[in-house]
């Protein structure tokens, strides 16, 4: 693969990762209680958009799980980092767990979400441009994260927060964060329109998938 496929699943990577690091902080955006990963994560749809419409399905599927394998990775990190012994003058170990600990309920919530999400988002994008035959590339991008979003959203918030949330309240969460992450996709439509324009034209690559194996646990082409 091309510096720029490398830079493209780099990028992605460091959206997942940070997001995922920030996340414990909640803001207040227009009167909705968001995460602070808001402002980035969905970044990452955007960059499986690109993925996906220029290098295909099977191409984003290896950075999708290459992104899951890295979060682990982190995760187990963190972890091990917060059980070992703090040194006696330290004082942040209260500090360190309550920003990078996170309930074992949260990361699984937060895994599921994850390949639910990018798999639907990579799939309804690579299914509609074959249906439009690769033209209005805006009704793949915003109509996959209309459907990715929403199942992401639903399956996080639902996982995570059951039974501690009463169902109104839950209702509520997952509208606004769906509704604010959808916003940002349409938001981000001119960024996706030209950096796909630029690297398929570098790249010299448009790539439909016709022929592709859609199994998300397929890790070859």
């Amino acid at each position: 693969m091309s510096w720029r496929f490398i830079t493209c699943a780099a990028l992605f990577v460091t959206c997942l990762l940070t997001a995922n690091t920030i996340a414990t902080k909640l803001v207040t955006v227009g009167g909705a209680v968001l995460p602070a990963a808001i402002v980035i994560f969905p970044l990452s749809y955007v960059l499986g958009d690109v993925l996906t419409e220029v290098w295909g399905y099977a191409a984003a599927r290896r950075v999708i799980w290459l992104g899951f394998a890295c979060n682990a990775l982190m995760v187990a990190a963190i972890w091990v980092g917060g059980e070992l012994p703090p040194a006696p003058f330290w004082k942040g170990q209260g500090a360190y767990a309550e920003i990078l600990g996170q309930a074992p309920r949260i990361l699984v919530a937060s895994f599921v979400a994850y390949l639910a999400g990018e798999f639907a988002n990579a799939f309804v994008l690579a299914k509609l441009k074959i249906w439009t035959e690769g033209r209005w590339l805006w009704t793949r991008t915003i109509g996959s994260t209309v459907v990715a979003q929403a199942l992401d959203t639903v399956i996080f918030v639902t996982l995570a927060f059951a039974g501690a949330v009463e169902p109104g309240v839950l209702a509520r969460i997952v509208a606004a964060q769906w509704a604010f992450k959808v916003v940002y996709e349409a938001a981000a439509t001119p960024l996706t329109y030209a950096a796909c324009a630029w690297l398929k034209s570098r790249e010299r690559v448009d790539t439909f998938d016709y022929d592709t194996d859609f199994n998300p646990l397929r890790l070859g082409g």
